[in-house]
């Protein structure tokens, strides 16, 4: 085989592979911008979360085995960079909250009732610890406690017992 034949199927390689993920990235992106939302306050702090996720995705993807699901190992590469990130940036000096923010809804999309509700769970998730906010994220996404165990890296037990508490400490910091 010669070098420019073995070029051709690297770049074959990398093609198919890069549609691969493509792919997948598009049709799985909610979660990456859940993610973000859970742990940035601002547009332009979600869209620099979102950007890291997703060169960490792409770098992490060629040792993707396929042993869970693509959306079990998107959520765990997304939570634990946002972690990461998160703990690096509460070292820097904080930027404008999301709530200052001007949003193009028109009347007839906006609820105000629940849009107050979103701002009171968020303020009470932003009190919790970085693993807490994500096992609470993966339950509200419906994901069962298996799943969320294998996401997370804790057992199933594990899951259960922190979403218990979890649950006790939301309602405490929602109705004091």
């Amino acid at each position: 085989m010669t070098t420019n034949q073995k070029i051709s199927i690297k770049t074959d390689l990398t093609k198919d592979l890069e549609h691969q993920f493509v792919t997948e990235l598009e049709r799985h992106q909610n979660i990456v911008h859940k993610v973000c939302t859970l742990y940035t306050n601002d547009r332009d702090s979600h869209n620099d979360l979102f950007q890291e996720i997703t060169i960490q995705l792409w770098k992490a993807y060629p040792k993707f085995r396929g042993d869970s699901k693509f959306s079990t190992w998107m959520y765990r590469v997304s939570l634990n960079t946002a972690i990461t990130l998160y703990r690096k940036s509460k070292r820097s000096v904080q930027t404008q909250d999301y709530e200052s923010v001007i949003f193009k809804i028109t009347a007839d999309q906006y609820d105000d009732a629940q849009e107050q509700q979103l701002k009171l769970l968020y303020n009470a998730l932003k009190q919790l610890g970085d693993i807490d906010k994500a096992l609470v994220f993966l339950y509200l996404e419906d994901k069962n406690y298996s799943e969320i165990a294998e996401t997370l890296g804790i057992t199933e037990v594990n899951a259960r017992v922190k979403m218990n508490r979890i649950k006790n400490k939301l309602r405490t910091i929602l109705n004091p």
